[in-house]
């Protein structure tokens, strides 16, 4: 046994205790946090604009802090940029996350040397408890990829800019800078391809134990290692026990992952973002992922119905119930306030606080008024998938208007691994598990408002074939699942088969 391994279990272990205690402060963590938000933060401009010094509850903090997104926080970004210290937190940040937002093009998105702890630490804790769980310390002796955007910062304001990936690559800890994969320099390869061929030349002959990324990045890493090798990944790396991945659901891609590695790997889910690391794995056994609730955020949980209403219903932790849908808003030490993720989550489990991300208040399809979400196309396709044997590439889902009553509906863009031989056959299975998930999609189907939905197979490699010709192809790019508009399926369907 390596000594890294040996000396992790100790190190894990009190980690694992640790947490195991927030568990059960969590509700009573979540308010100090908050009181302590908003007395450090008193003296800031934002804090002065918002009459922090006479806020002392949750209930003063709504009337005075309305809830944000980025578009609404962009004049206080501002002043950051130009160099101006205090302005949503306590000094400058120590660096700005640039991140590729859906709605409001670049996003630059503080980090506090109070905020920086919660991304690295909370990617620890994930490694150190799926040890204590799983007893699988032995992965710490072989080489660690962590798939990422370049580590390379410009500085904005005098402040080192880059993207979030990039900026905890320079946090990794010492003792694991000799495990760590791809080198320094392949990781600063901008263009995505010639850096994938790069990180395959690298690795192909090391001994990999953990791969980590989303799920996309890792398809294409392990395809091009296949394509290479003629092997299957498990056969190729045969100590590679553990696969870490977040940044969208993978479930839709489990069963080509899986059948590209050839046998059974552990997994651990993380739910990171640049705005903060705020949940992850923390079992093997439970389903969801524990929420960080004592790492410097302060969590409010708006019901997605009421998303869009002037007053929304601002509940905090110890409010929420299991079951529903729930807009994440965060406040932090990183200087953000009231701000609105995008991110509908769901609670599993109250005890511990355990979520699932169900997707994102802006990707959904009500074209027709049956306000369709990402969790229940991904669902249902999935079903069906699982049913039929049926691998998944990617897929995206938008309405099809017709001016004819009864002829529209939603076109199902998809990449198969393999064709189904009777896609209508197929498609139908889709239609029957959405309509048992959304009542309103059912209505409209039912009286003839809606046509069937429709598959429209893309071709191998036609999703980042578009990728490629929007400029997003790698780094933290992800094809949105749900639109309601035609933008992303008209060009796609220049891919299709």
């Amino acid at each position: 046994m390596n000594i890294k391994s040996i000396l992790a279990k100790p190190f894990a272990s009190y980690i694992y205790k640790q947490i195991k205690k927030d568990m059960q402060s969590a509700v009573a963590d979540q308010q100090a946090i908050f009181e302590k938000l908003v007395k450090t933060a008193a003296q800031t401009d934002f804090g002065k604009d918002h009459h922090f010094s006479q806020i002392v509850s949750h209930d003063e903090y709504v009337k005075q802090v309305p809830i944000r997104d980025y578009e609404a926080f962009k004049p206080y970004i501002e002043k950051i940029k130009q160099g101006k210290q205090n302005v949503l937190w306590k000094g400058l940040p120590i660096y700005l996350a640039k991140t590729s937002g859906t709605t409001s093009g670049v996003k630059y998105i503080p980090i506090t040397k109070d905020s920086i702890p919660n991304h690295i630490n909370s990617a620890r804790n994930a490694l150190l408890c799926y040890m204590v769980v799983s007893g699988n310390t032995d992965f710490a002796n072989g080489k660690l990829i962590f798939l990422s955007g370049s580590p390379e910062l410009e500085r904005v304001g005098g402040i080192p800019t880059g993207r979030l990936s990039g900026i905890v690559n320079h946090h990794v800890p010492k003792y694991l800078r000799g495990n760590q994969l791809p080198s320094y320099e392949t990781n600063c390869i901008e263009d995505w391809e010639t850096k994938l061929d790069a990180i395959v030349a690298e690795t192909m002959q090391q001994n990999m134990t953990l791969i980590s990324g989303i799920p996309p990045w890792m398809q294409m890493y392990f395809d091009r290692l296949m394509e290479k090798s003629g092997k299957k990944i498990g056969e190729l790396f045969p100590h590679f026990s553990v696969m870490v991945q977040g940044g969208v659901n993978y479930e839709p891609y489990k069963a080509k992952l899986m059948e590209s590695i050839g046998r059974k790997v552990d997994t651990i889910e993380l739910f990171p973002a640049s705005e903060g690391f705020f949940a992850f794995q923390d079992t093997l056994h439970e389903p969801g992922l524990l929420l960080n609730t004592n790492s410097g955020i302060f969590y409010e949980f708006i019901p997605v119905e009421e998303i869009n209403h002037a007053s929304p219903t601002r509940l905090t932790l110890g409010q929420v119930q299991i079951g529903v849908n729930y807009a994440l808003v965060i406040s932090s030490n990183a200087g953000l306030w009231a701000y609105s993720m995008g991110d509908t989550v769901k609670f599993v489990s109250t005890q511990p606080y355990r979520l699932i991300v169900s997707g994102r208040i802006k990707h959904f399809i009500s074209a027709f008024g049956e306000h369709v979400i990402g969790e229940e196309v991904e669902s249902a396709l999935l079903s069906a998938a699982q049913s039929e044997g049926v691998q998944l590439v990617e897929f995206t889902v938008a309405p099809f208007v017709s001016a004819d009553k009864g002829k529209s509906y939603h076109e199902w863009l998809i990449e198969f691994d393999q064709v189904p031989s009777n896609l209508e056959a197929f498609a139908l299975k889709i239609e029957a598990n959405l309509r048992n998930k959304n009542v309103y999609y059912n209505d409209l189907i039912a009286g003839n408002i809606l046509d069937t939905l429709k598959i429209t197979p893309i071709r191998k490699n036609g999703f980042l074939e578009y990728m490629k010709t929007i400029g997003k192809l790698g780094g933290q790019n992800k094809v949105p699942r749900l639109s309601n508009d035609r933008k992303i399926a008209d060009e796609l369907r220049k891919f299709k088969v």
